[in-house]
């Protein structure tokens, strides 16, 4: 026996449960996307997501409403007739006609241990605060945002240096485990669902651009945090004086180091950097429309010395 599956998904974090799902023997009926958006060469071309490629690469129909309002596309899903609905960093909200539109319901694979950090950002929002470890959730879907019983719970330590991007490619693997696991016990009738606690709900907002700009008053625990949670995009970013001029230059990784001086003061010729408290030392830097270099190529094409202050 195998459950008739709608899979919805639509980044590359969601690929690896497609095809865990698949593998396991699964029948996957459908794949829900987000249509096709402007991309290539100066953004001329629609561009399939990574989920609509790797189901089409598997031959599986696939479908890219732009929205469940109109009931047209509620009754497609409704006649799919599938058993479950798995869904993994969709990017649409569900209405409760997609949420019972199968025999079992949806069930959402979601990246952190909630109730903490539900919302669009989990992971980048775990590294900037500091979190230790974080993990994958597979949990039953209801109106609520992330608020529905969780099923089944995979932990993730977070470690001191590890950035957003490691820590999205741990996880989606993580992820695809859990729900291949999660579905075989569904269809063993042996899926337990636990109420999330009413304690310990923080949101995980979308990054906004605004927020992306190193504040070097900060401690620099907070600083190195800030910048590898939001690498490698949309990445953390000072300016810097180069031949006369400002010039805004992203930071892709760091460490912790010792240190005092003035907030944002460059203290040796390694990119050491002074903040409120303690320094960091910044490792990865991309200038705009450049290639992320490691600090030392950075600094002989772009030279930034001790006793520069960056802003």
């Amino acid at each position: 026996m195998s459950l008739r599956i709608i899979f919805m998904g639509t980044p590359e974090f969601s690929v690896p449960t497609l095809e865990g799902l698949k593998q396991a023997g699964h029948d996957i009926v459908a794949v829900y996307t987000q249509p096709p958006r402007p991309g290539g060469r100066r953004g001329l071309d629609l561009v399939k997501s990574p989920v609509h490629q790797a189901a089409e690469l598997l031959g599986i129909p696939v479908f890219t409403p732009a929205n469940f309002k109109d009931p047209e596309e509620r009754e497609k899903f409704r006649a799919l007739n599938a058993d479950v609905a798995v869904v993994v960093a969709y990017g649409l909200l569900l209405p409760e006609a997609v949420l019972t539109g199968t025999r079992l319901g949806c069930y959402n694979g979601h990246a952190s241990l909630l109730p903490r950090w539900r919302g669009a950002a989990p992971i980048q929002r775990a590294i900037m605060e500091g979190d230790e470890k974080t993990g994958m959730m597979v949990m039953q879907m209801e109106k609520g945002l992330d608020t529905g019983p969780v099923a089944l719970t995979r932990e993730v330590e977070i470690g001191e240096n590890m950035t957003a991007g490691e820590l999205h490619d741990k996880l989606m693997l993580v992820g695809a485990r859990a729900m291949v696991e999660a579905m075989g016990k569904l269809e063993a009738g042996d899926l337990p669902l636990t109420p999330q606690p009413q304690e310990g709900v923080l949101y995980a907002a979308k990054i906004d651009k605004g927020e992306t700009r190193i504040d070097f008053s900060k401690p620099g625990r907070d600083v190195h945090n800030h910048i590898r949670g939001l690498s490698p995009f949309p990445g953390a970013w000072f300016e810097a004086e180069i031949n006369g001029r400002p010039e805004r230059i992203k930071v892709l990784a760091s460490e912790m180091r010792e240190g005092r001086g003035q907030p944002g003061m460059v203290l040796d010729d390694a990119l050491t950097v002074a903040c409120g408290d303690g320094a960091v030392r910044l490792l990865k830097l991309q200038k705009a429309g450049g290639k992320p270099l490691a600090a030392a190529d950075f600094l002989r094409g772009t030279p930034i010395p001790a006793g520069a202050r960056l802003s």
